[in-house]
């Protein structure tokens, strides 16, 4: 019996294609940084940053580091749980859960990482630096923080329903 790989479809979108260089002896040595999202849509998503002297190759290596650091997200329907900010460098994001039908409200490199985990209502705003990259990683930085209430429930040891606002639980009580 022959093995056949299991290659999952992904959605992958390209952030940012910049050309970067390294001064040497004799001049400038110049190269592609290319970084890539990739998701399932449904609650799994990964970066990936790749260089070399051409846009190609860069894609290629971007594209197969992204598939190798997917994570899973919390996700609460087609939103997040919790208000979150994340930061990474002098970049920081603050993501807010939004009700359903709100779609995703969001700019360049946080909508193409919010769109491939599947994320389809949120309210987004970028604090700080403006810088691409950092900006994606602080939105993953941000994901990571969340946690889903039956994870939240189980580390602090109660139950799911202590868990939820009192307005919900008196609505549903």
């Amino acid at each position: 019996m022959a093995y056949q790989s299991v290659e999952k479809e992904y959605d992958e979108r390209v952030v940012e294609i910049k050309r970067v260089a390294k001064v040497v002896k004799g001049g400038r040595r110049f190269q592609f940084r290319v970084a890539i999202v990739a998701g399932d849509n449904n609650g799994t998503v990964g970066l990936g940053v790749g260089k070399a002297n051409s846009v190609p190759d860069a894609m290629k290596k971007a594209t197969s580091q992204a598939h190798k650091n997917m994570r899973k997200v919390s996700l609460e329907g087609t939103t997040i749980p919790h208000e979150v900010i994340g930061k990474t460098a002098g970049a920081r994001v603050l993501l807010k859960p939004a009700s359903l039908g709100t779609g995703v409200i969001a700019g360049g490199g946080v909508r193409a990482v919010l769109e491939a985990a599947g994320v389809r209502d949120i309210l987004t705003k970028s604090l700080g630096s403006a810088n691409i990259l950092n900006v994606v990683k602080a939105t993953f930085d941000a994901l990571d923080q969340l946690y889903s209430p039956a994870e939240l429930a189980e580390m602090r040891g109660k139950s799911a329903k202590d868990l939820t606002p009192f307005w919900e639980r008196r609505s549903n009580g």
